[in-house]
């Protein structure tokens, strides 16, 4: 999956912390709910405009961090 498409991140929206593009969900919140248990359906009803696309690419963005490789984000 290629996140780029799903993630974004500009200073002026939620402080420049990475989010799903076209939401204010951060990738955190994501990846928090993720390791908390709660189902992707129950997360796709509670958050307006998330999708199963969006919640797969918060997981691979935070893979490549995890490897430690720069990854460039689009501006």
């Amino acid at each position: 999956m290629d996140w780029r498409k799903y993630i974004s991140i500009d200073p002026h929206i939620c402080h420049g912390q990475a989010c799903v593009t076209g939401t204010r969900i951060l990738v955190s919140v994501v990846l928090d709910n993720l390791a908390a248990g709660l189902p992707e359906d129950e997360m796709i009803a509670s958050y307006r405009g998330l999708t199963r696309d969006g919640i797969h690419a918060c997981i691979a963005y935070a893979a490549d961090l995890a490897r430690e490789e720069v990854v460039g984000l689009p501006a």
